[in-house]
């Protein structure tokens, strides 16, 4: 870590970081594969593939079916969660004291998500987080999602921060690669959804992340240095 780092505001992607959506996603991917005449996914087969979409979940659950058949089970799926975005979903434990945390330090936090609008914008207001956000950036806000640099550097410009100031964390290798290459530190979420054969230890972030609690302490220790 650098000695001139001075952080001001900690970025998270939303799915498998700062929240865990999985229960919602999981029970909304179950009543589009009923519908379909398909029994309930094995949750373990498909929860690590939650960072990667809602597409990207089918396909783990009925790998075999055509495109036409995923795509009518997806639009069912979305379509549901929508209408049911935080019936289940809950702050990982200990993230609650975090944020707070965060916040007694006067540092800003914020949301850079893949996810689409239409999930992000209901799913903070359900949390009651949007109006402590300094900045909240879905993956159709800005042309490119993620990992492209994008929607990182525009989070910093609505939180008014120095990319170079702000740490973001994320339970995937393209939510890394995105802070690194808008140039900020970055921390992999390994509590959070990883998929089989990931090894966040090669992704090059600068440190691993356990649990929220670890998260507190890392940026805890930042303000010693």
């Amino acid at each position: 870590m650098a000695a001139d780092f001075t952080l001001a505001c900690v970025l998270f992607d939303l799915d498998g970081t700062l929240v865990d959506t999985a229960p919602d996603l999981l029970s909304c991917l179950n009543r589009a594969l009923n519908i379909h005449g398909f029994a309930a996914a094995a949750t373990e087969a498909v929860k690590p593939f939650i960072s990667y979409g809602a597409a990207a979940m089918i396909n783990a659950s009925q790998p075999t079916l055509d495109e036409a058949l995923k795509a009518e089970i997806l639009d069912a799926m979305l379509n549901h969660y929508q209408h049911n975005i935080a019936e289940h979903t809950v702050f990982f434990a200990g993230m609650a004291d975090t944020l707070a945390a965060i916040e007694a330090q006067g540092l800003k936090w914020g949301v850079v998500t893949n996810k689409r609008k239409r999930f992000t914008d209901p799913l903070m207001t359900a949390l009651k987080l949007t109006e402590r956000a300094a900045c909240i950036v879905s993956g159709d806000t800005t042309a490119n999602p993620k990992p492209h640099p994008e929607p990182m550097l525009l989070a910093c410009k609505q939180a008014d921060v120095d990319p170079k100031q702000c740490v973001y964390i994320g339970d995937a290798l393209h939510d890394i690669s995105a802070g690194k290459n808008a140039q900020m530190k970055t921390l992999a979420a390994v509590y959070g959804y990883l998929k089989p054969g990931d090894a966040p230890e090669t992704w090059g972030a600068d440190a691993l992340i356990e649990s929220p609690k670890h998260l507190s302490i890392w940026i805890a220790e930042q303000s010693c240095r």
